[in-house]
């Protein structure tokens, strides 16, 4: 069993609208300690959702839909989820009476008529309540118009603010007892200089060696934007699982790594920012030999990516300065300034 999600809509596909749902999903899975299995898209097309549905129901996955719920003539999902379990539509009574109430809500206090239930517009509007037979009401806290489950798939309209409260009371209500039931961890460093291929046969020997981890790695040739150690090529390498389990293996993980000869670098010391450490002032010092100088210069760049007790290492009082125009680093026995010699007191 895992849990899914099918997301329903020409507009999604086309870019027309921009899909918020998966992460939100894995988002509110996550909060309780599960996770998602599969995600699909779909278009407005009944074929394809029916056949979709049709497979995911046989899965005996918990899925959530959403989108095309709704009464107009590109919502197929009612229709093609009563096709797919081979049952008939019918109007939940339930859904009958909140719809009416929405219907009498919306209806002007100052209206010249009394409001008209059998009126065909608002017949139209119980479409909107007729699901396959047998199904249960999702209650909608928004607009009281119900989303449906049956064979423990959940449909909801294709509205953030509709549909992610609709699956939370789906989670909470329904599913209560799995939430944390199997505590998941995961771990990963970064990896520098090193191909994923000369990585696999190590991933191999980790999965067989702890049974139930999973080993993931995540290339990426650089993310400028994020900067920092992140801007150059590298592995995000790690596994994930049982929380003991995990952590035995990740001992494993970054010791093969070593092993290797790849860089490594742990993402906390990756998310800390440099400070204090101008490094383009640093080839501006001309009153320094020149061999001090590239030393000088090596150790503010491993300061800066390290963690950030190193970087200490290169400031008065094991502390980062401001930088000041007229001075690049100081220590206590040490001045460095382009206007005069480096002096020691």
């Amino acid at each position: 069993m895992a849990f899914g999600v099918v997301i329903i809509g020409d507009e999604i596909l086309s870019g027309r609208r921009v899909d918020k749902h998966l992460p939100k999903v894995i988002e509110l899975l996550g909060a309780r300690g599960l996770s998602l299995g599969w995600a699909e898209y779909i278009g407005d097309d009944p074929q394809r959702i029916t056949a979709t549905l049709r497979r995911t129901f046989e899965s005996g996955d918990i899925v959530f839909s959403t989108g095309g719920i709704g009464a107009t003539p590109d919502d197929h999902t009612c229709q093609c989820a009563a096709a797919a379990l081979g049952v008939p539509l019918q109007l939940h009574p339930e859904a009958q009476k909140l719809i009416q109430e929405r219907i009498r809500d919306m209806y002007p206090a100052t209206a010249a008529t009394p409001l008209d239930l059998n009126s065909p517009e608002n017949l139209h509007r119980l479409n909107m309540g007729t699901y396959p037979q047998g199904a249960a009401i999702i209650p909608n806290g928004y607009n009281k118009i119900p989303g449906f489950s049956i064979r423990e798939h959940y449909f909801v309209p294709g509205f953030p603010v509709m549909a992610w409260p609709m699956i939370e009371w789906v989670l909470d209500t329904h599913y209560a007892h799995l939430h944390h039931a199997m505590p998941h961890a995961e771990k990963s460093l970064l990896v520098f200089e090193l191909p994923e291929s000369r990585l696999t046969p190590l991933m191999e020997k980790i999965e067989r060696d702890f049974p139930g981890v999973r080993v993931f790695s995540l290339p990426s040739v650089g993310d400028a934007e994020r900067g920092g150690v992140y801007a150059r090529h590298h592995i995000d390498l790690g596994v994930k699982g049982e929380p003991e389990a995990v952590a035995a293996a990740f001992v494993k993980l970054r010791e093969g790594v070593h092993l290797l000869g790849g860089d490594i670098v742990e993402h906390e010391a990756a998310a800390a920012k440099p400070r204090g450490l101008p490094l383009p002032a640093l080839t501006t010092l001309p009153t320094l030999p020149n061999r001090i100088a590239k030393l000088v210069r090596a150790a503010a760049r491993a300061a800066n990516a390290a963690q950030p007790w190193a970087r200490g290492l290169l400031c008065a009082h094991g502390r980062p300065r401001k930088h000041q125009p007229d001075t690049v680093l100081r220590w206590p026995w040490l001045s460095l300034s382009p206007s005069k010699p480096s002096s020691r007191s």
